[in-house]
């Protein structure tokens, strides 16, 4: 199976870490290749000749980019297997798409305003977060997971910033865990499961990665 499914990746990356989540809780086994994306390979440019983007899956020598679409492919391709990843019921997978997409549009770009910038900017993006944690922690409410028992799209969507969390709170000087403790719970359920733990990097890991990817873009500037 290893030589059917190749994964080209970037370790850091919450997008990339939404496919390992999937393909782990599918126990699809991969080769996953780590990509330098200063100096992308020529399989990368080859795979993804749009975006020349990671993460991209690739599937008996045929690519699919984008996160959302490749976990939701995974999914599909995989159907027979365990753990699916959408609810059967047409209007659940609606709704489950709708909050995936949600967190795709709100979290990473307002994220990286948090930690790379200061002052008014920093001020107006912590905002937004905060407002986008108070509509999730709404949604999520008292279910055990976004889509109730089942960890699924919408779980899979948003683990991965939480990585973030430490140098959110750090930079930006606020609580995540007191503001919206009902996520911060959510997401320690999350960790415990094996697909979660070994895809999810440690917080202080991305916290050293992305001071020092603050650094470098300070110093371009």
């Amino acid at each position: 199976m290893a030589d059917e499914v190749v994964l080209l990746d970037f370790w850091p990356s919450p997008f990339g870490m939404r496919v390992r989540i999937a393909l782990a809780e599918k126990g699809i086994d991969y080769e996953g290749r780590e990509e330098d994306l200063s100096n992308k390979s020529p399989l990368l440019l080859k795979m993804n000749p749009v975006n020349k983007q990671i993460p991209v899956l690739i599937h008996k020598g045929r690519p699919i980019s984008e996160s959302l679409i490749i976990v939701q492919y995974i999914d599909e391709a995989w159907s027979n297997n365990k753990s699916p990843l959408l609810p059967s019921d047409p209007y659940q997978r609606a709704n489950a798409r709708f909050w995936a997409d949600y967190i795709d549009k709100k979290i990473y770009s307002t994220g990286r305003l948090v930690w790379g910038t200061t002052g008014e900017v920093q001020e107006k993006a912590k905002e937004e977060l905060r407002e986008s944690f108070r509509v999730l922690e709404k949604e999520l409410a008292e279910k055990t997971y976004f889509g109730g028992d089942m960890f699924g799209l919408v779980d899979v969507a948003l683990i991965p910033f939480y990585s973030w969390f430490y140098t959110l709170e750090t930079t930006a000087n606020f609580s995540i865990t007191e503001e919206f403790p009902r996520l911060v719970s959510w997401a320690k359920r999350c960790m415990q499961r094996d697909s979660v733990s070994n895809s999810v990097p440690d917080q202080y890991k991305i916290y050293d990665f992305l001071l020092d990817l603050k650094k470098k873009m300070h110093s371009i500037e």
